[in-house]
């Protein structure tokens, strides 16, 4: 039986680990082709292991093994030039088609206060999860436009994009602001009938929340914080009882939005939140 995408090309960027390349792996199970990109290296004002060219290398073959193309690439979504040059090369060897735009990459920041962190603290969250957002849609949509039939952009945001939180003020300006571009974005294309979409999740169990910089700043009163301890702060946050989300439910919701099956939703938010946003 055929998969909800069969025969298109999709791009998800921050493919390496996590939701990148639970992404990645659940539209090559629908039938995509992908092209996936991470940096595979560190930043520097961030505290926790971003992923690695080992990591990239594990999503490719995961899509593989689903009998699917996978071309990736090592480029950093604040590249506007290195980005466009991968991804138009990718394109053109897959036939010249794009069809899905996933806008994933994305890091998360320290538990400073808003006005004592430091400036390349707030840029390089920016840069990241706001610019980088606006350099995938620049540098991919046009590929779509010209091809001439439609799409779906989906770009992965937060709760944070929807409500504030204290001491990741640059996280929250950067998620709110990739939900407005959003919204704009799908009033400027749906000439085209290119859909823009948001999924918006709660924590989600990636090595983004999985690290002791988060568990320090969630249990500041455990001298050693673990996950378990973490796990037990975390639940009490949700409205249902449950302390974080997995990858793949965040790309069931991806996957619904880029399909047929999202064909008349457009400049929408998709909470992926166990009641979070009701709190």
């Amino acid at each position: 039986m055929s998969g909800r995408l069969e025969g298109t090309v999709a791009l998800v960027t921050g493919a390496a680990r996590g939701q990148g390349r639970s992404h990645a792996v659940h539209l090559a199970a629908e039938g995509a082709d992908v092209i996936g990109l991470d940096l595979c290296a560190q930043v520097e004002s961030i505290a926790y292991p971003l992923a690695t060219p080992e990591d990239l290398a594990e999503t490719v073959r995961e899509v593989e093994r689903l009998d699917r193309r996978m071309i990736a690439g090592e480029v950093d979504v604040r590249d506007l030039a290195g980005l466009e040059t991968f991804v138009g090369k990718a394109v053109a060897e897959l036939g010249g088609r794009l069809d899905v735009v996933v806008a994933n990459a994305g890091i998360a920041g320290t538990g400073d206060s808003t006005l004592e962190m430091t400036p390349a603290q707030w840029a390089d969250m920016i840069d990241v999860n706001l610019t980088g957002v606006w350099h995938t849609a620049k540098v991919a949509v046009p590929h779509m436009v010209a091809a001439g039939r439609g799409g779906a952009l989906v770009i992965t945001t937060s709760v944070a994009g929807s409500r504030a939180y204290a001491g990741i003020g640059h996280y929250v300006a950067a998620k709110h602001g990739a939900t407005g571009l959003m919204k704009a974005l799908a009033l400027e294309l749906a000439p085209h009938r290119i859909r823009v979409n948001a999924v918006a999740p709660t924590n989600v169990d990636t090595p983004m929340i999985q690290n002791e910089q988060l568990w320090r700043r969630t249990c500041p009163d455990v001298e050693q914080p673990t996950r378990a301890d973490y796990e037990s702060r975390a639940r009490s946050i949700n409205v249902l009882d449950e302390a974080w989300v997995d990858p793949s439910d965040v790309s069931e919701a991806m996957v619904y939005l880029a399909a047929e099956s999202g064909r008349y939703l457009t400049g929408t938010t998709l909470p992926i939140d166990l009641g979070r946003l009701l709190r």
